[in-house]
C-alpha cells in the first residue's frame, strides 16, 4: 500500500447507495450512449492515459514526502556532512613501485600544514600543536593534520593527549588508533648523537645457508653502534638458514649492537606456518629464530605462549623472556632497499655543514643515497634549506635520493621547499 492510500477523498470511489449498491446517476453507470462511448478504444485509451497521469502524480508527491522524512540532513540542522573519501593512512608521501602515493593536500588543508611545518621549524612546538588541534576539531577530515599532531605529541612527550586524540581519530576514521611511541630522542637531543651510515643486511628470497646469505649477514659485523636488517622479502625459509640468521641476532645482542629490524612481523608471519606443536620435522632452528624475532620486538605474550609450544613439542625447558634493551622495529615501507642507509641525527640545527660533508660522502660510496629519518625529531629552517639544496644537487647526476621513515612534520617542511620535485619522500605510517 502506497504512503497515500489512506488518505484518498471518498470522492475517488463511485458514489454508493445506502445500501451499499452503486448509485444509478453514478459515473460508471450512465445511459447506454456513456456505455456505447467507452466501449470505443479511443475513449479507453484516454481513460488509461488519465489514471497513469494521476498514479504518476502521487508517486511524486509520496517519493518527495519520504524523502523529506527520512533525510538525515532534513533533520540534522547544521551537522556537517559526511567527510569525502580520503586515502589510506598507511601509504607513503610518494610512490615506490606497487605503493599507492597520498593524494595532494586539499586546499582546507594546505595553508595549516606549511604553518605549522614552518612553527616546529622555528621551534615554535606549542604554537603549531596549538594550530593543529584546532585544525582536526574544525576541519577533521583531511588525515595529514592528524598525524603531523600525533608525530608533535610525541615529540613534546605528551601521551595522555595522544591517546585522547586517538581515540577520536579512530572513532572518525573507523580505523584503529595509533600507538603512542616517544621518539628515542626529543627535538633537544644533543647535537653530537649518532649519525651516519648503518651496516645493513638485506635478505630476500629464499633464506638459507649459502654464500648470498652468509654475505649479507657478513655486513652485520661491520664497525658502528647500529645495524640493520631488512626480512621484508623473504618468500621461504629453511632450518639451516634459521639457524644462520639466529646466531647472527644472538651475537649482536649480546656484545650489546643496537639492532633495527624492518619487516619482522612478515618473517614472524613465513616462519609460523613451518611449526605445529608435537612436530619436530622442521628441526629446533625455526622455533627459537621465531622465539627470539619475538623478543626483539618486545612481544612478551606471544613469547610465552611459542615458548611453551616449543616446550611441549621439545620436551625441554623453555626459554626465558628478556625485555630487549637495544633493537627497535622499522616500518617495511615497499621492496627492500638495497645498500646502507644513513642514520639522519635526532635534531639538526644550526651549522650543518658536518652533516652534509658525511652525507655527500657516503652517497659517492652509494648509487641510492637512502636517508634514515626514523630519529629525527627536529630540523630547523636554515638546516632544513641547507639539506634540500644539498640533496637537490646529489639528485642532478642522476643519483636516486631516497629520505625513508620520516615524521610528518619534516616531510611537510622539506616538501614546502620544494625537495620532493627530484627525491623521494616517505612519511612513517599511522
Amino acid at each position: 500500500m502506497g504512503l497515500f492510500d489512506f488518505l484518498k477523498k471518498k470522492g475517488d470511489a463511485p458514489p454508493a447507495g445506502a445500501d451499499g449498491r452503486l448509485r444509478p446517476d453514478g459515473p460508471l453507470v450512465a445511459g447506454p450512449a456513456t456505455r456505447l462511448a467507452l466501449d470505443t478504444e479511443a475513449e479507453r485509451e484516454r481513460q488509461r492515459e488519465i489514471a497513469r497521469a494521476t498514479a504518476a502524480k502521487i508517486d511524486a508527491i509520496e517519493l518527495e514526502m519520504t524523502s523529506a522524512i527520512f533525510d538525515d540532513d532534513a533533520w540534522a540542522g547544521n551537522r556537517r556532512p559526511p567527510a569525502a573519501a580520503v586515502p589510506d593512512p598507511n601509504t607513503d608521501i610518494l610512490p615506490d613501485h606497487d605503493e599507492v602515493p597520498d593524494a595532494a593536500a586539499t586546499p582546507s588543508s594546505a595553508p595549516v600544514v606549511e604553518e605549522a611545518a614552518i612553527l616546529y621549524a622555528n621551534d615554535q612546538l606549542d604554537a603549531a600543536a596549538f594550530l593543529l588541534r584546532t585544525s582536526v576539531r574544525d576541519q577533521g577530515g583531511e588525515r595529514l593534520p592528524w598525524w603531523m599532531l600525533f608525530d608533535l605529541l610525541q615529540i613534546m612527550g605528551l601521551e595522555h593527549e595522544f591517546e585522547s586524540i586517538a581515540i577520536d581519530y579512530a572513532s572518525r576514521f573507523e580505523t584503529s588508533p595509533p600507538t603512542y611511541r616517544p621518539l628515542a630522542a626529543t627535538a633537544h637531543a644533543p647535537d653530537h648523537q649518532f649519525a651516519g651510515a648503518i651496516p645493513t643486511a638485506t635478505l630476500s628470497g629464499r633464506l638459507d645457508d649459502g654464500p648470498l646469505a652468509r654475505a649479507q649477514l657478513a655486513r652485520a659485523t661491520a664497525p658502528g653502534p647500529l645495524v640493520r636488517f631488512e626480512f621484508q622479502a623473504i618468500t621461504a625459509v629453511t632450518p639451516p638458514g634459521c639457524a644462520l640468521l639466529l646466531e647472527s641476532l644472538q651475537t649482536l645482542r649480546k656484545v650489546g649492537r643496537e639492532l633495527v629490524l624492518a619487516g619482522a612481523d612478515h618473517l614472524v608471519a613465513v616462519l609460523r606456518p613451518m611449526l605445529a606443536i608435537g612436530d619436530r620435522g622442521a628441526g629446533e632452528a625455526p622455533w627459537l629464530l621465531l622465539l627470539e624475532l619475538l623478543l626483539l620486538t618486545n612481544r612478551e605474550k606471544d613469547f610465552e605462549e611459542t615458548a611453551m609450544d616449543y616446550c611441549v613439542t621439545f620436551e625441554v625447558s623453555p626459554p626465558s623472556f628478556e625485555a630487549p634493551r637495544r633493537a627497535a622495529t622499522s616500518p617495511a615501507a615497499g621492496p627492500a632497499t638495497a645498500g646502507d642507509r644513513f642514520l639522519l641525527p635526532a635534531a639538526i640545527r644550526g651549522d650543518s655543514a658536518p652533516l652534509l660533508a658525511a652525507i655527500a660522502g657516503h652517497a659517492a660510496l652509494h648509487p641510492t643515497l637512502v636517508l634514515d629519518g626514523s630519529r629525527l625529531a627536529r630540523i630547523d629552517y636554515a638546516a632544513a634549506n641547507a639539506l634540500a639544496a644539498h640533496l637537490r644537487t646529489l639528485a642532478q647526476d642522476g643519483r636516486e635520493v631516497v629520505l625513508r621513515d620520516l615524521n610528518h612534520l619534516v616531510a611537510a617542511l622539506l616538501r614546502l621547499l620544494g625537495v620532493g620535485d627530484q627525491v623521494r619522500l616517505y612519511a612513517h605510517k599511522y
